[in-house]
């Protein structure tokens, strides 16, 4: 069953899923200097060859854009201060940063395709940077907040760790990733969801709470938390109640365990929008961005 949010006709589906899966096989085969160079090839021939690919048609549908910009900026909005310095990860058309540049210092845009980015005018305090899909091309402790959103899944494997310590590199002590990615346990969530039962397009890895808590601790961060959504309005929480939900879901047959899933409240703790914070060296924290601002 397609997204309620896709209006695309079945063979549009049909289409997007076998270009995306085709060039996913590319991406999942390949070695890893390979992947330097292949991430943004194949992202900027997906928008070649998909005309109709929602991150391009979103750009003209100026109502849609602004209710999915509208909803960030409500998890953000805590976190964002004037002097404070902000980088998205994956920023597709621009447009979040683009609003995020009204209240905020300097904002980077990194991704790894310029396709639909080329035709956009930028803020006098933007800056949009290219990358190999995993480093992160800034100098160390200079960003205060890092915003990912939908993107860790879209990583092979091998590259996640790599930009989560390229992340931690980059941020100021005290500085916050605000990470945001499907949890495995409801998915697939890439387009292959209409057609397998596992992801087999874009969605490289999806992962659990759990995974990304051992992921982010191995890098460096001490500090994480759950920030979870209801109609809206967001509290930040411990990790652990989606940990515990995670372990329980896993013990039980995996189309239960999906149906489960996908049903509130659960899959309000399960939702992934994980808050890691640096702090320095022997775990003193300048506490730049806090966890209870807001």
């Amino acid at each position: 069953m397609k997204a309620k949010s896709d209006s695309r006709t079945p063979i549009q589906l049909r289409e997007h899923y076998e270009v995306e899966k085709e060039l996913a096989n590319k991406l999942r085969q390949s070695h890893k200097e390979e992947r330097r160079f292949l991430y943004g090839a194949v992202y900027n021939e997906l928008f070649r060859r998909v005309t109709h690919h929602p991150m391009l048609t979103r750009k003209i549908d100026d109502n849609e854009n602004y209710a999915i910009v509208t909803a960030q900026i409500r998890l953000l909005k805590r976190f964002l201060r004037p002097d404070c310095t902000f980088l998205e990860l994956g920023a597709g058309d621009c447009r979040l940063s683009f609003e995020v540049a009204k209240r905020v210092r300097n904002v980077y845009a990194v991704d790894v395709s310029s396709e639909i980015t080329k035709h956009s005018s930028y803020p006098k305090n933007f800056s949009l940077i290219l990358s190999d899909g995993c480093h992160v091309p800034l100098p160390d402790h200079s960003v205060d907040i890092v915003y990912s959103n939908q993107l860790i899944e879209h990583l092979h494997p091998e590259d996640a760790l790599e930009q989560t310590q390229s992340v931690y590199r980059v941020l100021t002590d005290g500085g916050i990733y605000i990470c945001i990615t499907p949890n495995s346990l409801s998915g697939p969530h890439d387009v292959s969801r209409d057609f397998d039962s596992i992801a087999t397009g874009f969605h490289l890895k999806e992962y659990m709470n759990s995974e990304l808590d051992r992921l982010f601790r191995s890098v460096g961060f001490s500090k994480i938390r759950n920030c979870v959504g209801i109609k809206g309005r967001f509290i930040v929480t411990s990790l652990r109640p989606a940990i515990w939900c995670e372990a329980v879901l896993r013990r039980v047959p995996k189309v239960l365990a999906k149906r489960l899933a996908g049903c509130f409240p659960i899959r309000s703790v399960l939702g992934i929008r994980l808050l890691a914070q640096k702090t320095e060296f022997l775990g003193v924290s300048s506490s730049k961005v806090s966890f209870s601002r807001g």
